[in-house]
């Protein structure tokens, strides 16, 4: 058995009982489907089951615990699964595009720059080591580049971009940076103090994408879709504070979050799909920006 076979199926594992608590007979035969499906073994007796939840354990540090009473395996804390969940996301991706010959003719991927994964590695090193690192940095508002150099905190993803969140010697500010604008990395052999009191789940807590100016308060934001439209909305929420209501007619999202241009933007992009119903001070900025494009359109 190779080694991509027993992780593949690891993965199965944890997606399954994700899902639902099952028995090992309900897990026995999703696997035997999804032997089928993918064209490998991953039928497994009892006793190999016990060993790969071990392996489970060991490798994605998620426990897959047997309740006597009910007779169901479930995840033991359900909170330790949402980053490695992405990275078995990464796995089936890696995993599909490996073993599909003439991709072109299966799927179709979107034609945009790299995203700077590349940087991963080395700012994740410097990052657990506290290491200052130098980059160069391209901005797109001035279309300028500058030499730039950081204490690296953490690795942030908004909106299918991924950011380095870092002091900025230049000023002593906490910055974002986006790793697609980076180039020339250097992991400098300097250490720096990591502050003791940075909580970045407080920082980032009423913010949609990686903006969060301090002096902003959060505020409750209500806005109301179609109910075609809401479908999506409620399977990919706006933000973790997000709350559903539905009629008939009209599904309502209510927020509680700080109104930045980040989360302006995601407004504007459902267009007529979408009214804002509170704060007043949101629907005025709406209409000013609809005015604004109409004046624009028309030339005026």
């Amino acid at each position: 058995m190779s080694k991509r076979e027993a992780i593949t199926r690891y993965s199965l594992i944890i997606k399954k009982v994700e899902k639902l608590p099952c028995t090992f007979d309900e897990i026995s035969d999703y696997l035997e489907r999804q032997s089928e499906i993918r064209d490998y073994d991953f039928t497994v007796s009892k006793r190999t089951f016990q060993r790969d939840l071990d392996e489970i354990r060991s490798i994605f540090n998620i426990d897959i615990q047997f309740d006597f009473s009910k007779k169901v395996y479930s995840i033991a804390d359900e909170e330790q699964v949402n980053t490695q969940f992405r990275l078995l996301e990464a796995f089936d991706t890696f995993n599909a595009l490996n073993v599909t010959d003439g991709l072109s003719k299966y799927i179709h991927f979107e034609k945009r720059r790299p995203q700077g994964t590349e940087h991963f590695y080395g700012l994740l090193h410097a990052i657990r080591n506290n290491l200052i690192v130098r980059f160069s940095y391209y901005k797109f508002w001035d279309q300028s580049e500058s030499i730039r150099s950081i204490e690296p905190f953490i690795l942030k993803e908004a909106r299918n971009r991924w950011y380095i969140v870092a002091k900025d010697l230049k000023d002593n500010n906490i910055k974002t940076f986006g790793l697609d604008r980076i180039s020339d990395l250097e992991i400098t052999k300097k250490k720096f103090r990591r502050p003791a009191d940075l909580n970045f789940d407080n920082m980032f807590r009423y913010s949609l994408g990686i903006i969060n100016p301090e002096e902003e308060q959060p505020q409750k934001i209500v806005l109301s879709f179609s109910k075609f439209q809401g479908q999506y909305i409620k399977s990919y929420p706006f933000h973790q504070s997000q709350t559903v209501t539905e009629t008939a007619d009209e599904i309502t999202v209510e927020l509680f979050i700080k109104i930045t241009h980040d989360f302006i933007m995601e407004l504007l992009s459902y267009g007529e799909d979408i009214k804002v119903r509170e704060p007043k001070i949101l629907i005025d900025e709406m209409v000013a920006i609809h005015k604004s494009a109409v004046k624009v359109l028309l030339g005026k």
